[in-house]
Parts: C-alpha cells; sequence; structure tokens
C-alpha cells in the first residue's frame, strides 16, 4: 500500500469517526423524545378513561334519573287523556215504573188507532178532550198496556225508540164469529140509537160496531175493531221512576187527571204514607174513589206500607 493510498484510508476512517458521533445524539434525541410521549401518553391515558367512565357514570345516572320522570310524564299524559266513564243505565226490565210514549198502528192499512202525541191523535182523526195525553206511567209486567206489548218491553233501552209487532192474539184476540149479532132495527130506535154503519154503539153494556143496515135489520159486530189483525207499536221509554215517593206520585197521577202532581205532598213514614190533598181537588168529581184507587195501588206496590192517611187541610181566607 503506498503512502497516498494510506492517507486516503486515514482520512475515510476519520470522516467515519466524525460522522458517527453526530449520528448517535440524533437516534438518542429521537428514542427520547418517543419514551416521553410514551410516558406521558400512558399517563395521560387512565385520566381519559377515567374522565370517560365518570362521563359514562353521570351520564347513565342522569338518564336514569330522568327516565322515572319521563314515565311519569307519559303516564300523567295518558290519564288525562283517558275518556271519562259513563255511568250505565240498566235497560228495562219487569217491575220498572216507566213514562212510555207509545202509538199503535194497524200493519196492514198503517191506520193509527192509539197514540200519547196530542198532535199525532188530532191528525189522524183520533183526539179525545177528556183523555190526557202525554207519556203514559206503565208499570211493566202489570198489564197496563196489551199483554204482547208489555211482554216485549223489557230488554228496551231508556230513551231509545224501538218498534214492536203484535199478533192478533197478543193484540186483540181473533175473530169470533159469535160476537156477531142481528138485531130488529126498532130495537135499536126503542133505545134511541139510530144506527148508521161503521157507527159504535152500547148495547146491553157492550160496544158494538154496527157492520150493516137493511130490511128492518141491523148486523152488530161485537168483537173489537182490530180484532183479527196485527199491530204495531212505536215505543219509547221516555224516563223511570227511581225512589218510592217518585213511584207513589207516578200512582197518584194514574187517578187524579189534569192536575200539577207537585201540589200533592207525601210523607213516608214507617208502614203509613200521609198525602195532603191539595185545595184545588176538594170539589173535584169522583174524589173519593179516585182516592180509594190510589190506596189500592200503593198496597199492591208497597209491601211494607200497611195505612195510607189522606190530609185535606183548609186555611183561613
Amino acid at each position: 500500500m503506498s503512502v497516498d493510498d494510506k492517507k486516503d484510508l486515514k482520512e475515510e476512517e476519520s470522516e467515519k469517526a466524525e460522522a458517527a458521533p453526530e449520528e448517535k445524539p440524533k437516534k438518542a434525541t429521537k428514542k427520547k423524545t418517543t419514551k416521553k410521549t410514551a410516558s406521558k401518553a400512558k399517563k395521560e391515558e387512565p385520566k381519559k378513561k377515567a374522565a370517560k367512565k365518570v362521563t359514562t357514570k353521570k351520564t347513565a345516572s342522569k338518564a336514569k334519573k330522568e327516565e322515572p320522570k319521563k314515565k311519569a310524564a307519559k303516564k300523567k299524559t295518558t290519564k288525562k287523556k283517558a275518556p271519562k266513564k259513563e255511568p250505565v243505565v240498566e235497560p228495562v226490565k219487569e217491575g220498572d215504573f216507566l213514562l212510555l210514549e207509545m202509538t199503535g198502528k194497524a200493519v196492514e192499512t198503517g191506520e193509527v188507532f192509539d197514540t200519547t202525541d196530542e198532535e199525532l191523535a188530532k191528525v189522524e182523526g183520533i183526539y179525545d178532550e177528556n183523555r190526557t195525553y202525554g207519556p203514559r206511567l206503565v208499570v211493566v209486567g202489570e198489564s197496563y198496556v196489551l199483554k204482547g206489548l208489555d211482554d216485549k218491553l223489557p230488554g228496551l233501552k231508556l230513551e231509545e225508540s224501538a218498534e214492536v209487532e203484535i199478533p192478533p192474539e197478543d193484540a186483540f184476540g181473533e175473530r169470533n164469529l159469535d160476537n156477531v149479532r142481528t138485531l130488529p132495527f126498532r130495537m135499536l130506535r126503542s133505545k134511541g140509537v139510530n144506527p148508521v154503519v161503521g157507527q159504535q154503539v152500547e148495547m146491553d153494556g157492550r160496544t158494538a160496531q154496527v157492520r150493516s143496515v137493511g130490511a128492518g135489520r141491523v148486523q152488530l159486530d161485537y168483537n173489537h175493531p182490530l180484532a183479527g189483525r196485527k199491530i204495531v207499536y212505536e215505543v219509547k221509554p221516555a224516563s223511570r221512576y227511581e225512589g218510592e215517593e217518585e213511584k207513589i206520585r207516578a200512582l197518584i197521577g194514574r187517578r187524579f187527571f189534569g192536575i200539577d202532581l207537585a201540589l200533592f205532598k207525601i210523607k213516608l213514614l214507617k208502614k203509613k204514607v200521609r198525602i195532603e190533598i191539595p185545595e184545588e181537588i176538594f170539589f173535584g168529581e169522583n174524589i173519593q174513589i179516585a182516592k180509594r184507587g190510589v190506596a189500592m195501588d200503593i198496597h199492591r206496590y208497597f209491601e211494607d206500607v200497611d195505612e195510607i192517611e189522606y190530609n185535606e187541610i183548609i186555611k183561613r181566607s
């Protein structure tokens, strides 16, 4: 090896030696920085996790606390929206005291033969000025109306209209030929009757309809005009009497017509009913018969009542 080569080799080694110390610090600095960053990251990581856990716990706790409130609020809202329960109205049953609106017709012809409607009675030509119109008192099952209608009243709803069809046997019966008689014309004239076809007459305490007149003879039909015919009633249970005093007042109205029932003063005692008669009817026609009828009705429907007492008070003018 020449002197120049040796010189060159020494210079290369010198350069390598100078280069080596410069790289080592760089590597050390890099490692040092990495360690610090890693150490700092490791130290901060638990804090972050802890903070995350705390945050999670707080959030969960808050959610749990708010959840019952939400549920409570939901329940409260549901209660407000819930519809109110209306009282259950029982349908008509046997023994009920009803005020019944009713109109009866013949099915074949549509002819109205009975009604509680005063205006309809006038229109149909069956108005009776001696009769009181308006809803009629009916004690269900007590034959206050035709049997066929009475049997169909239980189960009807209050304040709702219904149509009840009744066959002849449960209405006015089948026609009976034995109830048709022929009498001499002079017999009717002797009783002051001038017979006309279709006219209703009273003979021997019975009502008959004149069917024919001719050759000195008159045919009378004692069957009911609607015998053998199917009928239909349009009915509406308008109201029901509930209390004892209400029922007794209704029974009074059945016997005393055309007077304000509020004028009667009623007192219920243990086994007695005391009724004060209003001064307006002191001298009414058949008042004693009416009082007797009311007493019989009360005894019939109120088994605990043994005595009915009537008072008539006359005050100084």
